[in-house]
């Protein structure tokens, strides 16, 4: 891995003079670096993120280490994948404006992102702990998928412009390997980086040794590496998303590559089953927090529901690309042809999304990346019993995806694996 000569890690101290230069930041936050304040605030795995304020503005600062924060120098990663997350989110800004931050500067040579500082948002993962509803969720996110997705692929693309997307993010290669690596496979064997909370150790031996579940997980690996459909965000759960009770913010797509059109959404619906999980862990119990569960799990029609409204609005008004060509079915006057495709596609969508769900519940349990919703849950012991239900949906998704015909069927599922006692 090369890292350019002039590249070196921002501290809170050097960075006014390193950026107090650059033009788009000095015009926002004044050219008289001493009255800056900077403080560092990452608590992800991969980046420093600095929240650099003056008399004037906030912007935030983001930057790329040569390695996985969260393992150390051991773990080396490159810095490019500012480059991929930059791209992204302009692509994503113009795909669905309005829901990502404004980017305000790049630079390659520093893996280095300055946005816009978004307030009052907070993260979603850290409002679910909270228990905050924001009644404007699924309707933003299921907008946001359909339009990021759809006019990320060949349904709306020109061919040019398709490939050339695809050649550029497959160059995304380090941090897509950590996908295949830490989502598809290590859950499911004595892996190095493996943890998990006492306890488990028997329902992961039964993962381990369940044969159907290994396959699937494998199924779901071969789609994520062979289907090229559309830009991914390719990361995006709870941590990705920052919420008022009005706005919802896209954020950090490091991770972005070509992939599966159901990739981001059973990300993102694991999520919110890890959430509604977790929530049984909290003591005591109380009708507000069942108020509150039943919530989360609404997001999941209501989310699919806006997604699948706005990608058919989409395919009927922006299909443009090389795909279901509308000489085959519309200029015929086949409108019901038109209609079949469709539901083929939303249909292939929603199988391949809980899929991709369920081994996204397995690894933030067992894996190296665990999420605020359990690790919360004290003691140990409640925690376990939280994440042997969770464990059990995400091998149900998997499995048996194929049966799983609608939203209300995922709902039903996750209430009678909630009640039910687990080994």
């Amino acid at each position: 891995m090369q890292i350019p000569p002039a590249y070196a890690p921002l501290t809170p101290e050097t960075l006014p003079r390193r950026l107090g230069g650059v033009p788009a930041v000095a015009e926002r936050l004044g050219t008289d670096t001493t009255t800056w304040t900077v403080k560092e605030v990452g608590d992800g795995n991969l980046n420093l993120v600095f929240v650099v304020s003056s008399p004037r503005a906030t912007l935030i600062v983001k930057q790329a280490l040569p390695f996985l924060r969260v393992v150390g120098e051991g773990w080396p990663l490159p810095l490019n994948r500012s480059f991929f997350e930059y791209h992204a989110l302009m692509r994503h800004a113009a795909r669905d404006p309005g829901r990502v931050p404004e980017v305000h500067h790049f630079d390659e040579d520093q893996a280095l992102v300055v946005m816009q500082y978004l307030s009052p948002h907070v993260i979603l993962r850290k409002s679910i702990v909270a228990g905050v509803v924001h009644p404007n969720l699924a309707r933003d996110m299921g907008q946001f998928l359909a339009r990021s997705l759809f006019r990320g692929s060949n349904l709306s693309l020109p061919p040019a412009k398709a490939k050339a997307d695809m050649a550029l993010f497959a160059a995304n290669a380090a941090l897509a390997d950590i996908t295949e690596n830490l989502v598809f496979s290590e859950p499911y064997f004595n892996a190095p980086l493996n943890r998990h909370t006492p306890g488990l150790a028997a329902a992961i031996a039964r993962l381990v040794a369940d044969r159907d579940l290994k396959v699937a997980a494998q199924e779901m690996k071969h789609a994520f590496v062979a289907k090229a459909e559309t830009l991914v965000h390719g990361d995006l759960h709870s941590g990705s998303i920052m919420v008022t009770a009005e706005d919802t913010q896209v954020i950090d797509p490091e991770f972005a590559i070509t992939g599966p059109f159901g990739f981001d959404i059973g990300m993102l619906f694991a999520n919110f089953l890890l959430g509604f999980f977790a929530q049984s862990g909290l003591e005591p119990a109380s009708g507000a927090r069942d108020t509150y569960r039943d919530w989360l799990l609404s997001l999941i029609p209501d989310t699919w529901g806006t997604f699948a409204a706005e990608f058919s609005r989409l395919w009927h008004c922006e299909r443009t690309g090389i795909l279901y060509d509308r000489r085959l079915f519309e200029d015929q006057g086949d409108r019901l042809g038109s209609e079949q495709a469709l539901d083929t596609v939303l249909h292939g969508i929603w199988q391949d999304c809980w899929g991709f769900a369920g081994v996204e519940m397995h690894r933030r349990i067992i894996g190296l990346a665990h999420v605020l919703e359990m690790e919360s849950i004290e003691p140990p012991s409640a925690r376990a019993r939280a994440e042997t239900r969770a464990l059990a949906m995400g091998r149900h998704l998997a499995v048996m995806r194929a049966t799983l015909l609608n939203p209300s069927r995922i709902c039903d599922l996750a209430r009678t694996i909630d009640r039910e006692e687990h080994p």
